[in-house]
């Protein structure tokens, strides 16, 4: 079985990607992202998306926080409701980090994941 070198830079992002996926993981939260991103412009609150979601006020806010942890609901207090719009420039981010890791999924390292001898130093 071959393992993963300590120096190999993919564990730390891969840790921190896991957070991302699990987050991406449930079909509420992905309608949460799809609601907002392909409506920039606009903002919604628990109430409107538990509504929009047919699930409840409390499920919808633990949704949030979840997004909101990774980053990609951003929130904005208005009177004694808060409102998300999407962090376009977070999950575009997160896209590039996930297309470079499969792209790089399938390249053979010349070194064995040890980025500590490898002259490209974690810019692979």
């Amino acid at each position: 079985m071959m393992e993963v070198p300590k120096g190999f830079h993919w564990e730390s992002l891969g840790l921190k990607m896991a957070e991302v996926f699990k987050a991406f993981g449930d079909i509420n939260r992905m309608k949460i992202i799809k609601l907002l991103a392909s409506n920039p412009e606009e903002s919604l609150c628990v109430v409107d998306l538990a509504e929009i979601l047919k699930i409840t006020q409390p499920a919808t806010s633990q949704h949030i926080r979840v997004l909101k942890n990774i980053g990609v609901l951003v929130p904005k207090r208005i009177g004694n409701k808060t409102y998300y719009k999407i962090n376009a420039d977070q999950l575009h981010e997160y896209k590039d980090i996930i297309d470079h890791m499969f792209k790089m999924a399938f390249v053979k390292c010349t070194y064995d994941g040890d980025c500590d001898k490898c002259p490209l130093k974690n810019k692979c």
